[in-house]
C-alpha cells in the first residue's frame, strides 16, 4: 500500500462547487413548534418522536385495503395490524397483537431477524391471501388465520415446533413454512400437514438462506412457489465444509456459547443445491447448475406459466453474474439468457420481472456505469433500453402491462433524493410521478396500478399516502403532520436543517456533503466539530431524509456541535466509477475523501480546526479508527461502534466482492487492516461493541484493544453484554448516547 499521502491533497482547499439547495426546506433553519431542548433520553422513549410511523406497508391485492404496523404510544416496539379501507377512509385496528400467543423466538428466528433488521415484539410479519379475504400471521412460531369475513383470528395446526419463513400459497389453498430445517405445507381445505423434505437438521438445511444469502444478498428465503400452487423450488444447502466456530455471546449472567458455521473470507462456502418438489407426488427434481460448485445463487424466480424457473447463477469472485432459465421438464439442460461480467464485482437487485402478455423480460444492469432497466426477449436479445443517463434507478417497482408502463424510483433528478418515475414499456422518455423533494417509497397493489407513497424528508417525518397511476394522491393513509400534539413538536422549533455542498475528490469526481450548525448559531463564535460517517458500499448518508439516526446529531447540535457529513467514494446510487474505487483497497480512498471534507471544514471562520472528532458505527466504526490512526492531524478524537477491525473476520460474500481472495490480494487484505496502523494512534479514541453480536464479532475489538494495550496507548472503551450489533433497547441506548455525548464534550471543549 501507498502510505504517502498526496501532496496537493493535503496543501489545497478542495473547491467548493456553488450548489442549489436540495429544496426550500433546505434552507430554513428549523420547523415550527415549540423549542423545548431534545434529550438523549427522549429521543429512545415512546412514544416515537417521529410519530405515527407505521412500517410494514401493503395493499391487499384487490386494492382496497391499506394495512400497515403500528407501534403503540406505550410501546413504540411493540405492534399491532391496522388497515385503511379505501373507499371511506376509515381506519382501525385489524389485529390486535393481543389475541396471538407471545412467547420466546427461537434461535434461528433471532438471527434471521437480525439479518433482516426486524426489531419488536407482537405483530411483525404478515401475509396476503390472493383473493383479499385472509391474513397470515406469525408469532413466535405459531402460525395465526385472520378472517376478513368473521373477524376471526385462528391458530392454525402445524404441530410442535417452531415454524419460521411461513407464507401463504399464491392462490391461498395452503400455508408453507419451515420447521426444524425441513419444508411443509399445511393443505387449508383439510388442515393436511405435510413435510416436503425430510433430510434436514445438522448441516443440511432445505428453504432456508444460508447465512451470507440473508446478511449479504438480501434473500432471506430458501423456497419459492409456482404460480399455479403445483410446485415449490427450494435451495437445499450444506453446511458441512463451512468452519464451525464457537462463538462467545457474553450476557451479564453468563456466557452463552453458539456453535455457528461461519464463511470467513478466503474459508469454505455452503454446498448449495436447487430442487423442485412436486406438491402432489412430493417428488424432487433436481436442477442442473453446471460442473462448478464453489457458487452463489442470490436470486430464484419462477416464470409465468409454472413451467420454467430462472435463477441467477453468481461467481464467486462475483464478476460474473448470469440468468439461467431452465425447464421442470429438462432439469439437466438450462439456458443462459443474460451474463453480466465486471472488472471488480456485480451488484446485486431483485428488478426481475417476466412479462405475462409478451415473450420478455425487464432486467437490470450496471453495464453502462449506472443501473438502468432493459427489456429483453426470451432468447436473450436486448429490445430496447428502458433508462439511460448519468444517474442511477434504485429499484423497479410496478409494470403495468395493459396500458404500457414501467414504474421505477430512481436518482434522475439528483441523487440525494429518490423519486418515482415510469417509462413507456416499448421506450421513451420517464415521466416523473412524485412532486415534493425528499425520499419516496412506493408500494403499488398487484392488480392495478395505485400505490402507497411512503414519503419522508429532512423536515417531514414519515408520511403515507394513497395515489393513483399518474401520482395524483387519493387520500392520506397516515399524513403525520407536525402540529401541536406531535410529539415532536415541543422540540421541532429547534431542529436544525443542515446546508448541502459538493466537493471534489482527488479524481475530480464530486462529492457531497451536508452541515448541521449549532442552536444557537453565531458566525463569529469557532465551533468544534464531529464528523458523523458510514462510508462503506451499498449505504449513503447525504440525503433529503428523515432519520432516526440524526436525533443524536440534532442533540449534539443544541450542545454547540457542527455536525458534517460527507459521502465518499465507495457509496451508493453514484455509479460504477464511484462505487469501484475502493476495489482490492478498503480505507485508502474512503479516508482520503473524508479529509477533504475536513480541509473544507478547515476554510470556515467558524470551525474550531483543532477540535474535530470522528464517529461511525459498523464500517462507519472502521472508518474511524482508519481516519484516527492513519490522519491524527485531521482529527483529534474518534468514536468507533462496533467496527471491523481485519477484513479475514469478516464473511466470504461482503468481503471478497471488494477486496478479492486473501490469498492473492494478500497486500489488500494487510493494507484494509486496522492493524498495521494502530502505532499511529496518539489519544482521543473510544470504542464500544455488543458482546453478543454475531455479525462484526466481537474479536474485532478486543484485537483493537490488545494491540493497543501492547503499544501502551491509552483509550476508553464501552461494551455492552447481550447486546447484538445494531445496539437495541432503550436502556442500552440511552447509556451509549450519554456516554458518546460525554466523551465529544471532554475531548473537545
Amino acid at each position: 500500500m501507498n502510505k504517502i499521502w498526496i501532496n496537493s491533497l493535503l496543501a489545497s482547499i478542495p473547491l467548493l462547487i456553488n450548489a442549489p439547495m436540495i429544496n426550500a426546506h433546505a434552507m430554513e433553519t428549523h420547523m415550527d413548534g415549540n423549542k423545548s431542548p431534545l434529550t438523549i433520553e427522549r429521543f429512545n422513549a415512546s412514544p416515537a418522536l417521529a410519530g405515527t410511523s407505521p412500517r410494514g406497508l401493503k395493499l391487499s391485492p384487490d386494492g382496497k385495503r391499506v394495512t400497515y404496523l403500528v407501534g403503540r404510544a406505550d410501546n413504540q416496539s411493540f405492534y399491532d395490524l391496522w388497515q385503511m379501507d379505501v373507499a371511506t377512509q376509515k381506519t382501525s385496528i385489524l389485529v390486535n397483537a393481543d389475541k396471538l400467543a407471545g412467547g420466546e423466538l427461537s434461535d434461528e428466528e433471532k438471527a434471521r431477524r437480525e439479518r433482516q433488521r426486524i426489531y419488536g415484539q407482537g405483530i411483525m410479519e404478515y401475509d396476503w391471501s390472493a383473493d383479499s379475504k385472509a391474513v397470515l400471521i406469525p408469532s413466535a412460531g405459531k402460525l395465526y388465520y385472520y378472517s376478513l369475513a368473521d373477524k376471526k383470528v385462528t391458530e392454525l395446526a402445524t404441530d410442535e415446533g417452531f415454524a419460521t419463513d411461513a407464507r401463504l400459497s399464491p392462490n391461498g389453498r395452503f400455508v408453507s413454512f419451515v420447521r426444524d430445517q425441513n419444508l411443509f405445507v399445511l393443505d387449508l381445505s383439510n388442515n393436511k400437514l405435510q413435510p416436503l423434505t425430510k433430510d434436514g437438521g445438522g448441516a443440511i438445511k432445505n428453504g432456508m438462506a444460508e447465512f451470507v444469502a440473508q446478511e449479504e444478498m438480501s434473500r432471506y428465503t430458501g423456497y419459492w412457489w409456482s404460480d399455479d400452487e403445483s410446485k415449490i423450488a427450494f435451495t437445499r444447502v450444506d453446511e458441512s465444509d463451512v468452519e464451525q466456530v464457537t462463538r462467545n455471546e457474553i450476557y451479564a449472567d453468563g456466557i452463552k456459547l453458539t456453535e455457528q458455521r461461519y464463511p470467513y473470507a478466503g474459508k469454505n462456502n455452503v454446498k448449495i443445491a436447487l430442487g423442485v418438489v412436486n406438491i402432489g407426488s412430493k417428488k424432487t427434481i433436481w436442477i442442473d447448475l453446471g460442473k462448478e460448485q464453489d457458487i452463489y445463487l442470490p436470486r430464484v424466480k419462477w416464470l409465468p406459466g409454472s413451467e420454467q424457473l430462472s435463477f441467477q447463477w453468481q461467481s464467486r469472485d462475483q464478476k460474473d453474474l448470469q440468468l439461467r432459465v431452465v425447464s421442470t421438464n429438462k432439469p439437466d439442460s438450462s439456458q443462459v439468457l443474460v451474463t453480466e461480467r465486471s472488472k471488480a464485482w456485480i451488484n446485486l437487485n431483485k428488478d426481475l420481472y417476466f412479462l405475462e402478455k409478451q415473450n420478455a423480460f425487464i432486467w437490470a444492469s450496471e453495464r453502462d456505469g449506472y443501473l438502468h432497466l432493459y427489456l429483453y426477449d426470451l432468447n436473450g436479445k436486448v429490445k430496447t433500453q428502458l433508462t439511460q443517463g448519468d444517474w442511477a434507478v434504485d429499484n423497479l417497482e410496478h409494470v403495468d402491462e395493459e396500458n404500457g408502463w414501467v414504474y421505477f424510483s430512481g436518482r434522475k433528478d439528483t441523487p440525494t433524493e429518490r423519486h418515482l418515475y415510469r417509462v413507456p414499456l416499448m421506450g421513451g422518455e420517464p415521466e416523473k410521478i412524485s412532486s415534493r423533494s425528499g425520499m419516496h417509497n412506493a408500494v403499488f397493489a398487484e392488480e392495478k396500478s395505485v400505490y402507497l407513497d411512503y414519503f419522508n424528508s429532512l423536515t417531514q417525518p414519515p408520511q403515507i399516502s394513497l395515489h393513483d397511476a399518474v401520482g395524483e394522491k387519493i387520500t392520506w393513509v397516515e399524513q403525520n403532520a407536525v402540529v401541536e400534539g406531535h410529539p415532536i413538536f415541543d422540540h421541532s422549533g429547534l431542529w436544525r436543517t443542515p446546508e448541502f455542498n459538493k466537493l471534489k475528490a482527488e479524481d475530480g469526481q464530486t462529492l457531497y456533503s451536508r452541515i448541521f450548525k449549532p442552536v444557537p448559531f453565531d458566525a463569529a463564535k469557532k465551533y468544534p466539530v464531529v464528523v458523523r460517517v458510514y462510508g462503506g458500499p451499498h449505504a449513503q448518508l447525504v440525503t433529503n431524509s428523515w432519520s432516526e439516526q440524526d436525533y443524536f446529531t440534532q442533540y449534539l447540535v443544541q450542545q454547540g456541535f457542527i455536525v458534517f457529513q460527507l459521502d465518499n467514494r465507495g457509496s451508493a446510487h453514484r455509479g460504477t466509477q464511484f462505487e469501484h474505487a475502493i476495489y482490492h483497497h478498503l480505507g485508502k480512498v474512503e479516508v482520503d475523501d473524508q479529509k477533504v471534507g475536513v480541509d473544507y471544514l478547515r476554510s470556515l471562520p467558524y470551525v474550531d480546526g483543532d477540535n474535530i472528532a470522528i464517529y461511525g458505527h459498523s464500517y462507519g466504526g472502521y472508518m474511524a479508527l482508519m481516519s484516527l490512526f492513519k490522519a491524527p492531524d485531521y482529527f483529534k478524537a474518534a468514536i468507533s461502534g462496533a467496527p471491523v477491525s481485519d477484513w479475514r473476520l469478516y464473511d466470504t460474500h461482503y468481503t471478497e466482492r471488494y477486496l478479492g481472495n486473501p490469498v492473492s490480494n494478500k497486500k489488500g487484505y494487510d493494507a484494509s487492516s486496522i492493524m498495521p496502523y494502530v502505532k499511529g494512534y496518539q489519544s482521543g479514541l473510544l470504542m464500544y461493541h455488543g458482546m453478543a453480536d454475531d455479525n462484526v464479532l466481537f474479536e474485532n475489538s478486543t484485537r483493537v484493544y490488545k494491540a493497543l494495550q501492547d503499544e501502551g496507548k491509552l483509550f476508553q472503551m464501552i461494551d455492552y453484554p447481550g447486546s447484538k450489533h445494531s445496539m437495541r433497547g432503550e436502556k442500552v441506548r440511552n447509556h451509549l448516547y450519554r456516554s458518546l455525548a460525554d466523551f465529544l464534550e471532554r475531548q473537545l471543549k
